[in-house]
């Protein structure tokens, strides 16, 4: 990992050279490598770490890249019920837009994601290229097998990139290696792009091995690809195609009861086994953060040690939505809003200072790994402090967990000065996503003990997590998580694995996502606004139309694709 580390380093060196003049992947170069240095092998090895330095969503510096992160936030986690974009109502105020599904054109984190990701594909594309004059010129040639590495890793990052886009926007244009600059310029956004990821992904698995290229963790191997295949074969409703991948893909992992959740989210164990397609985070040799985890520095805590910035704040609903009954079950049909838990929400003076967690409710064990709450332990930081929320009234008193670090972890992996740059990796797909991905296509194949099976291997682990204390030194809560002992029927089964998917992955990036894909975004989002409104001012009454499934494509590729693009309606 330490070669992929070291080359990661210079991924500024390196260009897109899919410029496409005026057209919609116009781009300025910067510090471009010479013609020389491209050349040969060492030049297809450079240009395929370029294509992977893309994957922390930053093409260069830091701030600015919040909407192309690879955890999704603000597009995945804030424009859903699980995540409010925080800090106060002016900073950064087209987010709140993203919040409200009210996104026009000109709102400029759209511009953001679409530099950034076909940026990673323009870069995909010319290791693509490279590769293929070295292999067919007179000169040194990398290995057969090296060569078929190369050309799965790359067509896994670009399909990657793809779909990042696709989930977003949508109607996109398909450019690949193939192609001239003046061919690029003129594709049009009207074909449907799932073909030409699935086509990438299914290279991938081709050509990829199953242990990692080069012994790298942070690369892309043939699990990772079969996994992404399954999921992409799921977004298109094909669960007959995914099962098998998926169940494959578990079947050559070690049993996720032997793996912590909490791993996930520690620097100490990160690229561990849990992780299958991981983008890597690193604090450069010289201290800076550049290829840190740039896109999730918004999420810091407004104060403590990490003193910034106070965005993506869970919601009141979804740290409800932790309950559970006596049985140590999730409260499917929408109950856990009733008598809601608020922390210390509204309260004032003596009153908030003096605030004690209520520590008789059950809740499962996951809410105080992902979620911060007053007056409970926040990792090694001690209890969490109303001081580290910038506007409580706008976005709530809660905070995330799983982006940030210890603070026993922080020396070399934060940024000195931006210590809200960490090298917290992100995990795109984890094991226990694919478990609850099978049991979603068991359910649509009405394979309900499968279902179940998968289901409660999730919750099963769930269970093992260690309590988390309030500052009285009591447990936070009377944490409680048991398996189902039965899916009784098809709804009952699609309603638990959905219910789960939101509890296992919260502020990982799938919950808007997955809403869109199952066609309940209305039916989620708009009484979700009404609940959340009650309590703080960023929610608001909505009305959600299939129109904000998707985004719109930025307005400045509009106009620079002078006609070649068409919005979305």
């Amino acid at each position: 990992m330490k070669n992929l580390y070291k080359s990661i380093f210079i991924l500024y060196l390196l260009l897109v050279i899919y410029s496409c003049g005026k057209g919609f992947l116009d781009q300025k170069p910067q510090a471009i490598l010479s013609e020389e240095q491209l050349k040969g092998t060492k030049g297809v090895e450079s240009a395929l770490i370029g294509a992977y330095g893309i994957m922390n969503g930053n093409i260069s510096g830091t701030w600015g890249n919040y909407s192309s992160s690879p955890s999704q936030w603000l597009f995945g986690e804030v424009g859903s019920d699980n995540a409010h974009k925080g800090s106060n109502s002016l900073d950064q105020s087209p987010m709140n837009d993203i919040e409200l599904h009210r996104v026009d054109p000109s709102n400029d984190n759209l511009p953001t994601m679409w530099r950034v990701y076909y940026e990673g594909i323009g870069r995909c594309n010319l290791t693509l290229s490279l590769l293929k004059a070295v292999q067919e010129g007179s000169g040194e040639k990398l290995s057969d097998q090296r060569a078929k590495e190369i050309t799965g890793e790359a067509r896994m990052l670009r399909g990657h990139y793809y779909f990042f886009l696709a989930r977003v926007f949508k109607n996109i244009p398909y450019v690949d290696e193939t192609m001239s600059t003046q061919e690029a310029a003129k594709v049009k956004n009207d074909k449907e792009i799932w073909p030409m990821i699935e086509a990438d992904f299914k290279a991938a698995m081709d050509n990829l091995p199953v242990e990692k290229p080069l012994g790298d963790v942070g690369r892309a191997d043939k699990l990772a690809a079969q996994a992404y295949l399954g999921k992409l074969y799921l977004y298109q409703k094909k669960y007959t195609d995914a099962l098998p991948l998926l169940q494959d893909v578990i079947a050559k992992k070690p049993a996720l009861n032997t793996l912590a959740f909490d791993a996930n989210f520690n620097i100490k164990t990160k690229n561990g086994p849990e992780g299958i397609f991981v983008s890597q985070s690193i604090i450069n040799p010289d201290g800076s953060g550049d290829n840190g985890n740039v896109g999730d520095m918004l999420g810091g805590l407004y104060g403590g040690p990490i003193n910034c910035c106070g965005f993506f704040q869970p919601t009141v609903d979804l740290v409800n939505a932790f309950k559970v009954d006596a049985n140590g079950l999730p409260f499917l049909d929408g109950s856990y809003r009733n008598n809601p838990f608020v922390s210390d929400q509204g309260l004032t003076g003596a009153e908030k200072d003096n605030y004690k967690v209520n520590t008789a409710i059950a809740f499962d064990p996951r809410l105080d790994y992902t979620v911060g709450r007053r007056d409970v332990n926040y990792r090694d930081w001690g209890v969490l402090q109303t001081s580290w929320i910038r506007d409580q009234a706008f976005s709530g008193p809660f905070v995330g967990v799983k982006q940030m670090i210890n603070v026993a972890d922080m020396d070399g992996n934060v940024s000195p000065g931006t210590s809200n740059i960490t090298s917290q990796n992100v995990n795109v797909i984890r094991l226990s996503d694919v478990y609850l991905m099978a049991a979603e296509c068991a359910v649509e194949t009405n394979a309900l003990p499968l279902a179940l099976t998968m289901v409660n291997a999730v919750r099963s682990r769930a269970a093992s997590l260690p309590v988390v204390r309030a500052s009285s030194g009591a447990a936070a809560a009377q944490y409680n998580v048991k398996p189902y002992t039965s899916f009784p029927n098809q709804e009952y089964a699609r309603n638990a694995v959905r219910f789960e998917r939101r509890l296992e992955l919260a502020l990982e990036g799938h919950r808007f996502f997955d809403l869109v894909r199952w066609g309940t975004a209305k039916s989620v989002l708009e009484p979700f606004m009404e609940f959340e409104k009650r309590f703080v001012a960023a929610s608001r009454t909505i009305t959600y139309t299939d129109k904000n499934n998707y985004l719109p494509l930025p307005q400045e590729q509009i106009d620079r694709a002078q006609g070649t693009l068409t919005q979305n309606q």
